[in-house]
């Protein structure tokens, strides 16, 4: 079974992702900031990552940042889902590593859609 790392500081956001990740048969891990989800990640990689912007601590494209840096760190497929839908942010996520770019809200179809287009399910 695959495993996704869900991190959104939103436990709301978390639970939702949750059942459709589920829905689509991964193994879900969560956190929320991107340090905490580093930290999981030096213990064991993801397999994909679904990954929110703006997080306190430390925000998801810092996170991504630091990930790809990471010994195995360029393997987990990670999907930015946020509400930064402006070019440049995408350019820049895209630019740091993100497989692919999903706009809050979202819902099982988008997700699914997205996940199906970069190979995870």
């Amino acid at each position: 079974m695959k495993t996704c790392l869900i991190v959104d500081d939103s436990r709301l956001i978390r639970r939702v992702a949750r059942g459709i990740l589920e829905d689509l048969q991964f193994q879900i891990r969560e956190a929320g900031n991107g340090q905490d989800a580093l930290e999981q990640c030096r213990a064991e990689m993801p397999d994909a990552v679904l990954l929110d912007w703006n997080m306190p601590v430390m925000n998801g494209i810092d996170f991504l940042r630091a990930l790809r840096q990471e010994p195995g760190g360029q393997a987990p497929t990670v999907v930015f889902c946020t509400t930064e839908c402006d070019m440049s942010h995408i350019t820049e996520a895209l630019s740091a590593g993100a497989n692919e770019y999903v706009m809050k809200p979202f819902d099982g179809d988008i997700i699914e859609a997205k996940f199906s287009e970069v190979g995870l399910v």
